[in-house]
C-alpha cells in the first residue's frame, strides 16, 4: 500500500478507525479536532496529506448533526492541503432512513447529505448496508461503494449450530433479504403483517406468514432504531409458538427505549456490527457485538492497490 493515510474524524470514530489501521499495519493520521468557546469547530490536520489517498472515518454517535460538520470540516481541511484523494468512510450513512419523498413537504435528507458531501470535496464514499440501496444513485459524480454485513452475521450464526431453524421477516420490505439468509442456512422463512401509522414508530403487527412453531427463529435487518418493530415480531413470534428467538442487524442505533425493550423481551441474543458504536450504558448481555472493521479495511486495501472490490460486493450484487 502507498501514499495513505487515514483519519478519524472524531474521537468515537477512534475505536473503529484503530481496527483499520491495526488490520492495515498502519498508523493513525494525527489531526486535532475541537470547538472554540463560541461553539465553532476547528480541524488542523497535523501531517502532510499532498497528494496521498486519504481516508476519513466518521462515526453517527449523537448528536448526529454535529457528526456532519465535523466531516465536512475535515474533508475541506484536507482538499485545501492537496490530498490527492478524500475517501469518506460511514459506516451508518447518516440520515439514511429521510431516503424518499413519502408525504407532502419533505426532505429527502440522504440526497442532500450526498449533495454536501460532494460539494465539500469527498471523491468516494464507502458505507455499509444501506436502508435504501438507491442512496447510491444520489451522488452524481463520485463513487458510493456499499458493503454488506450478511457473511459476518451469516458466520456468527452458522457457529452456534441451531436445528430446526426459520428466518423472519419484520416486513414486507424485509423480506428479500430473510430469503437471502434462508437460502444461506437452507430453511424456510416467515414474515410478520404489521401496519405503521404514519411518523409513529409504532408498528402494530397482525400475524405471521410461514410456520414458527416450535423452531428457532431468527430476524434479520438493516437496523434497528428503537426496537418498537422487533418488539412486535418477537411479540407475535411468541404467540405463534416459536421455540426460541434470535436477531442480527447491521447498525444498533439503539434509540431511546431500545435497550430496556431489548433486556425486557424474550430475546435470547441480539447481535450487532460496530458501525455504530456500542456506549457502556448500552452493553447488556443480550447484546453481542462483532466488528466489520476488517471488511472495511480490506476494501479500503484494494481500492488503494487499485484491485476490484467484486469478491467483496459479489453477495450484494446477487
Amino acid at each position: 500500500m502507498e501514499n495513505i493515510k487515514i483519519f478519524a474524524c472524531s474521537s468515537y470514530a477512534e475505536p473503529f478507525t484503530k481496527e483499520i489501521c491495526d488490520y492495515l499495519n498502519l498508523p493513525m493520521g494525527k489531526i486535532n479536532s475541537m470547538k472554540f468557546k463560541n461553539d465553532n469547530n476547528f480541524v488542523q490536520i497535523l501531517e502532510t496529506v499532498r497528494e496521498q489517498d486519504v481516508y476519513l472515518v466518521q462515526s453517527n454517535v449523537p448528536p448526529v448533526n454535529e457528526r456532519i460538520m465535523e466531516l465536512l470540516i475535515t474533508i475541506d481541511a484536507v482538499k485545501r492541503a492537496s490530498a490527492g484523494k478524500i475517501n469518506v468512510v460511514l459506516p451508518y450513512y447518516i440520515y439514511s432512513r429521510s431516503d424518499k419523498k413519502d408525504q407532502p413537504r419533505v426532505p429527502i435528507t440522504a440526497k442532500l447529505i450526498a449533495e454536501l458531501l460532494e460539494t465539500a470535496g469527498a471523491t468516494r464514499v464507502i458505507t455499509c448496508d444501506l436502508h435504501n440501496p438507491a442512496i447510491q444513485a444520489y451522488f452524481n459524480n463520485i463513487n458510493c461503494d456499499r458493503l454488506s454485513a450478511e457473511d459476518l452475521l451469516e458466520d456468527y450464526f452458522e457457529q452456534k449450530k441451531l436445528e430446526n431453524m426459520v428466518i423472519v421477516a419484520t416486513d414486507a420490505g424485509s423480506s428479500k433479504k430473510a430469503y437471502k439468509y434462508s437460502e444461506f442456512f437452507n430453511c424456510p422463512i416467515a414474515m410478520l403483517d404489521k401496519r405503521r401509522d404514519g411518523n409513529n414508530d409504532k408498528a402494530i403487527g397482525t400475524t405471521i406468514i410461514g410456520d414458527v412453531k416450535d423452531k428457532n427463529a431468527i430476524i434479520f435487518d438493516d437496523e434497528i432504531d428503537t426496537a418498537g418493530s422487533m418488539m412486535e415480531t418477537v411479540r407475535v413470534l411468541k404467540e405463534f409458538g416459536a421455540k426460541a428467538i434470535y436477531a442480527g442487524c447491521t447498525h444498533g442505533v439503539l434509540s431511546g427505549p431500545a435497550i430496556e425493550r431489548i433486556k425486557n423481551s424474550p430475546i435470547k441474543e441480539l447481535v450487532i456490527t460496530n458501525t455504530i458504536p456500542l456506549t457502556e450504558e448500552k452493553k447488556i448481555d443480550k447484546i453481542k457485538v462483532v466488528s466489520i472493521a476488517p471488511l472495511f479495511a480490506e476494501t479500503i486495501k484494494r481500492l488503494n492497490e487499485k484491485r476490484p472490490l467484486g469478491e467483496i460486493l459479489k453477495r450484494i450484487e446477487k
